[in-house]
């Protein structure tokens, strides 16, 4: 099950928010919903200049939104660092531009979007880390950019990889790779 057992089905009232993107905004929520100290996830759109935009308007390249997902934590159980390097070395590829594997245009960038000035020196700070040790072979392209305004993404964009799979009866083929990789489950 890709669910940590932390997960909480309503939104935590007083908890820290990381917010990332990192392609596509399912791959990205699927890969932080699994970690013990993350108590929700939802998908969205920021960055840009469209008020209240949606899928249509994102995908289109033109708004300036990148997708992304926000990350409610225990930071009793994970620091915002691991959340950091969890993004910067496994979640996805920080070194492409405007792009993950065939998602193309700036609305799946590689971002973070810092809270406060601690989220934003504690993201440099493990873009330079990640950047001095051999984890890729070309520089981080991550962007840092500041936390302005958050659009929660429609419904069925919300937790999809659970979503299929209540709906079809079996994993999403993206989810079932990624149990692989994490040995959930044998190949």
């Amino acid at each position: 099950m890709l669910v940590s057992s932390t997960i909480q089905k309503d939104l935590p009232k007083e908890a820290p928010i990381a917010t990332f993107g990192g392609g596509c905004f399912w791959c990205v929520e699927s890969e932080f919903r699994r970690l013990e100290g993350v108590l929700y996830t939802r998908s969205g759109y920021e960055g840009g200049m469209l008020p209240n935009p949606d899928y249509r308007d994102v995908c289109g390249g033109q708004t300036g939104h990148a997708e992304v997902t926000q990350i409610y934590f225990n930071p009793q159980k994970i620091s915002y660092r691991d959340l950091l390097l969890h993004f910067l070395t496994i979640a996805h590829d920080p070194t492409q531009i405007d792009r993950q594997g065939v998602d193309v245009g700036t609305q799946y960038r590689s971002v973070i979007f810092y809270h406060d000035d601690a989220q934003r020196q504690a993201a440099q700070k493990a873009i330079d880390e990640v950047n001095d040790s051999d984890r890729w072979t070309k520089p981080i392209a991550t962007s840092l950019e500041p936390h302005a305004v958050f659009w929660p993404a429609e419904d069925y964009h919300q937790q999809y990889y659970e979503q299929y799979e209540n709906e079809k009866g079996v994993f999403h083929p993206n989810a079932l790779i990624k149990m692989r990789k994490w040995g959930a489950v044998k190949p």
